[in-house]
């Protein structure tokens, strides 16, 4: 059984479901004002990890994960541009679903929009002014914090301490607040900002409600898992709870949060540096999938730096699991060979470890190590079984290999040329042959079938 730290209690404990075989799951998803960032990135792919080991597994997952496209940054932006704020979300999250595509993240079971929800936000908030857990003030909607008892749960803190934490720090709408850490559930607009009717007055949710409203309606009360980045933790995360709380619904069983993309001295950045600047930018200008390989190799729960010296590092890698894959297509794929049983009990150990993916690279490019071992001795039935465990793996962490490439013509013929050099004992022309592919950026392999070259 899959273990996981949970924020809430502090603990690594089962992810328990809720009805056997099957998994709910709740992760939010992006504000649609600008483009994806590295840390939306590593949020995106740190779950789709997850969501494709437990499929791999058996277990059937329902992820929903939802769209903000009603907020103070979109209302900005539409007004800085002088642009339907509408525009900018529906470009925005197709650039979004682009760069999930990109990186070979698996679209949400279940993809709500916070404009969707309106209607019954405002159910919600009328709910919570009548039972007085929230009140009604010139500027919006507030919950009132102290009515909940264990409010500042997943920041493992008390409310006093959450204050005091803060400093002397200026509290946004502080002067409408009967409790400095009351937060907005409902914003009255201005003239002209978009807004929805409600019986306090005309405007909008605010973005801790969204989520409590979504989620539970999809997922149902007591569903099993909350996720998101470290940053969502608090307030946002802290205040949906509060909301189900206040109502008295039991709302997420289990709390998973990643860390951060950090820079070199390990501050919290949305941004990378040189020419990966986001996440398109990434995309743009390497193999998308050395983002996924880089993340598989830290811990989900640590900060990880991205810069180019770790990303070329993770393409070198991908280039030699590449050529593994091409050099075992044929045992791999034969369907007689059964993946080695112990290889894939490891590393089924060491996932369900809080989701170890550090310690399953490691057992995989071992496994790559030996099978080729193998191949080199002639033990062909040994390769492919240790093969067919290392695709296995790759399956279950969607890290898909490359077996073939569109090869040159000048190239296959200088290929050509090599075997023919070294058919005729010219062993000079065939090193120089060869030292000139592998310069060009190809992998040369001679057996005696011949010579094959990959990128």
């Amino acid at each position: 059984m899959l273990h996981l730290f949970d924020t809430a209690t502090q603990t690594v404990r089962p992810l328990a479901m809720r009805l056997p075989g099957h998994l709910s799951i709740y992760l939010c998803g992006p504000t649609v004002y600008g483009p994806p960032h590295l840390g939306h990135g590593r949020a995106t792919l740190v779950y789709d990890v997850l969501r494709r080991y437990l499929e791999w597994t058996g277990i059937q997952v329902r992820l929903v994960s939802n769209i903000t496209d009603i907020d103070d940054k979109i209302i900005n932006r539409a007004e800085r541009e002088n642009r339907p704020w509408q525009e900018i979300t529906r470009k925005c999250e197709d650039v979004w679903f682009d760069a999930m595509k990109g990186l070979n993240v698996a679209r949400p079971t279940d993809v709500p929009h916070a404009t969707e929800y309106v209607d019954e936000m405002v159910e919600m908030i009328g709910e919570l002014i009548a039972i007085d857990r929230a009140y009604v003030t010139a500027d919006g909607v507030y919950l009132s914090v102290e009515t909940v008892h264990d409010y500042g749960l997943l920041a493992n803190q008390n409310l006093e301490g959450l204050l005091a934490g803060g400093g002397d720090r200026e509290v946004f709408g502080a002067e409408n607040k009967r409790h400095p850490a009351d937060f907005a559930l409902w914003k009255v607009s201005k003239p002209g900002e978009p807004s929805w009717p409600a019986p306090w007055g005309d405007g909008r949710p605010g973005w801790h409600s969204e989520c409590v409203v979504m989620s539970l309606d999809l997922l149902g009360e007591g569903f099993d898992l909350h996720c998101g980045g470290m940053d969502l933790k608090f307030p946002h995360h802290e205040n949906e709870r509060a909301q189900a709380v206040a109502l008295g619904k039991t709302f997420a069983n289990h709390w998973m949060h990643n860390g951060f993309v950090v820079d070199a001295e390990g501050e919290k950045m949305s941004k990378s540096l040189g020419n990966v600047a986001n996440l398109l930018d990434l995309i743009e200008h390497y193999d998308a999938r050395a983002y996924r390989m880089l993340l598989l190799q830290t811990h989900y729960r640590g900060p990880v730096r991205v810069g180019q010296d770790n990303i070329d590092a993770a393409v070198k890698s991908l280039a030699g699991l590449d050529a593994f894959a091409a050099r075992t297509a044929a045992a791999a794929s034969d369907g007689s060979v059964t993946a080695d049983a112990d290889v894939l009990s490891q590393f089924g150990l060491r996932m369900d470890d809080d989701l170890d993916t550090p310690n399953a690279m490691a057992l995989l490019f071992d496994t790559v190590r030996r099978s080729n071992a193998a191949l080199d001795t002639g033990d062909h039935a040994g390769a492919g079984s240790l093969a067919a465990a290392v695709h296995a793996m790759c399956s279950a962490i969607g890290l898909v290999l490359k077996t073939e490439g569109d090869i040159p013509a000048e190239i296959s013929e200088m290929a050509s040329a090599l075997d023919a050099a070294r058919a005729a004992k010219d062993f000079a022309a065939a090193d120089a042959l060869r030292a000139q592919l592998q310069g060009l950026g190809w992998l040369v392999e001679t057996t005696k079938q011949g010579t094959s070259v990959r990128r």
